[in-house]
């Protein structure tokens, strides 16, 4: 199984990469400054969920579809560019909410959490990632490749909760603050939007 050298090394890697400004810390910072800390919370459990679908993928062989067939990685990227576009064309036409002093908007957590899970699993580039990293820190002399895949894309989502649930309470304290102004909210909102935009454009023009 994984020795404790390479449990390290994949772990230090794993926080670095999600550190590392991209799509998914960007979705759980926008709707955390926006929504509130619960709210980043629950996008972040969702883009978790997410990335089991993705390592299973992975450790049973069907991320190798997406790397070889260029029809299933488009299907699927333009699926997830549409969502995304579609979120963005929402959060451009929300106008500020009445709150009282120190509350948020207040959105239900399993619709964030299920576009945590959209946004992450129609995302090919990550099946695609996750079959290019996992494997260097698998070895068949340590036993089953695939119990080896399913361990490690377990530390990546322990990372992700690390880092991303750092995110979404420092991004959530900065929302709270901002709602209390209808202006700041609306300039949130067109900011999620272009945020959305920016991600749906950037993942329709991904190449395998």
């Amino acid at each position: 199984m994984l020795t404790p050298e390479v449990t390290g090394a994949f772990f230090a890697a794993s926080v670095l990469l999600g550190l590392a400004p991209g799509p998914d810390n960007l979705f759980v910072l926008s709707q955390s400054a926006l929504h509130g800390r619960c709210a980043g919370l629950s996008v972040m459990l969702g883009l978790c969920t997410g990335l089991l679908v993705h390592t299973s993928a992975v450790a049973f062989g069907v991320a190798v579809i997406f790397q070889t067939s260029a029809l299933a990685f488009s299907l699927l990227k333009y699926a997830g560019a549409a969502y995304l576009a579609w979120l963005a064309w929402g959060a451009l036409r929300a106008p500020a909410s009445t709150l009282p002093p120190g509350s948020t908007p207040a959105v239900s957590r399993w619709k964030l959490y299920r576009r945590g899970i959209l946004m992450n699993v129609t995302n090919p580039k990550v099946s695609v990632f996750f079959l290019a990293f996992l494997p260097q820190f698998a070895d068949p002399a340590r036993g089953s490749v695939t119990v080896q895949m399913l361990l490690l894309g377990g530390l990546f989502i322990a990372a992700t909760v690390l880092v991303f649930g750092a995110i979404a309470l420092l991004a959530g304290t900065l929302g709270q603050w901002l709602a209390r102004s209808a202006r700041a909210q609306v300039i949130l909102n067109r900011l999620a939007g272009l945020v959305f935009l920016g991600l749906a454009l950037k993942l329709a023009t991904a190449e395998r």
